[in-house]
């Protein structure tokens, strides 16, 4: 079954979130231009790209683009939590957007199982 990925909740969230980095990370220091600044926007990017990408294909294959979104996420939680032990981020923004991407994680976990049981029915 083919998704209009525009439609799709985790695809507007990872959009959000997205948006939100690219924000964040523009007033990181100068010298984390190629660092955490370039790292932290590609996985941003990354998570709504493969939701798109694999939206296009059969549900087998889709799971694995939502997979490959969802590493980019926990990689992306990981960097946030860096950028706010170098005091790049308040503790209240790290908060607010690890907030967003932990219900990303959650709905694009659930949103994966529900493939796999479509799958298997």
């Amino acid at each position: 079954m083919r998704h209009n990925f525009k439609n799709l909740k985790i695809w507007n969230l990872a959009m959000d979130i997205t948006n939100d980095i690219y924000k964040l990370t523009s007033i990181f220091p100068k010298s984390e231009i190629y660092g955490l600044v370039s790292q932290m926007n590609r996985c941003s990017v990354s998570m709504p790209s493969n939701i798109a990408e694999g939206s296009n294909r059969g549900d087998k294959h889709f799971q694995h683009y939502l997979n490959i979104s969802l590493g980019s996420s926990f990689e992306l939680q990981t960097q946030l939590l860096i950028a706010n032990q170098n005091a790049y981020l308040s503790k209240e923004k790290t908060d607010e957007i690890e907030n967003k991407i932990i219900e990303f994680q959650k709905m694009t976990t659930g949103f994966i199982n529900k493939l796999d049981n479509n799958l298997s029915s």
